[in-house]
């Protein structure tokens, strides 16, 4: 169901290409490359060989792989509905 001038539909395909745009993002993320670690690039901590097997190419332990992601904070949203109360803000 669509209101005003908006065709059926057309929230869902809002949804859709938020999804898509955000998906395109998370592909250009570079994930870790080359070899991994004996030891931690941060404490000097020795990263297990568990861990290297499971992500090559691994920098950080655990602990500051937490830290960091801890850290991260994820980027807003933006409305594409353009709402009034997303405008005044």
């Amino acid at each position: 169901m669509a209101g005003g001038w908006a065709r059926d539909g057309a929230v869902q395909d809002q949804i859709d290409a938020s999804i898509q745009d955000e998906l395109a993002r998370m592909k250009t993320r570079s994930g870790p490359v080359g070899d991994s670690l004996t030891h931690c690039a941060e404490c000097e901590e020795e990263i297990p060989e568990a861990r290297r097997r499971a992500i090559p190419g691994v920098k950080l332990c655990i602990d500051c792989m937490q830290e960091r992601d801890a850290a991260f904070k994820a980027r807003p949203g933006f409305n594409r509905r353009g709402s009034k109360d997303s405008q005044l803000k």
